[in-house]
């Protein structure tokens, strides 16, 4: 049997946590490492502020390795067990993200529903630098 990509979306929904935009605008997870895992250019063109990109095709590669969770500045953000929200377009790639994660053994993860584009659709802001 084989299976879409929609497929392993919405099987990878079900064992992940996700959050809603406005959980996340309201503060709830902003101590959470937030990663954005849409390419280079996607990100370039707008973000949440204060995210990090880690495109989804080498996140299991490069997430222990990046400053923010290699403990460069701090020992808590290389724990496991640090909070993570991660985002893409609208959904997908982060929820698979997540499930990657989760499989690596961080515990704390979850993916925004809807994405950016949720995020925009709120009125939340975005940023380019």
């Amino acid at each position: 049997m084989s299976l879409s990509a929609s497929d392993l979306v919405a099987a990878a929904k079900t064992r992940i946590t996700e959050v809603s935009v406005d959980a996340f605008a309201a503060e709830e997870h902003r101590d959470d490492v937030l990663i954005d895992v849409r390419e280079p250019a996607e990100f370039e063109m707008g973000h949440l502020a204060g995210a990090i990109n880690i495109p989804r095709g080498v996140l299991e590669f490069q997430v222990e390795a990046h400053p923010a969770m290699a403990c460069a500045t701090d020992p808590a953000l290389a724990l496991r067990s640090r909070g993570i929200t991660l985002y893409c377009r609208t959904g997908g790639r982060s929820a698979l993200a997540a499930e990657a994660l989760q499989q690596m053994g961080f515990s704390n993860v979850r993916s925004m529903a809807g994405g950016i584009t949720a995020w925009t659709e709120r009125g939340q802001p975005v940023t380019t630098r």
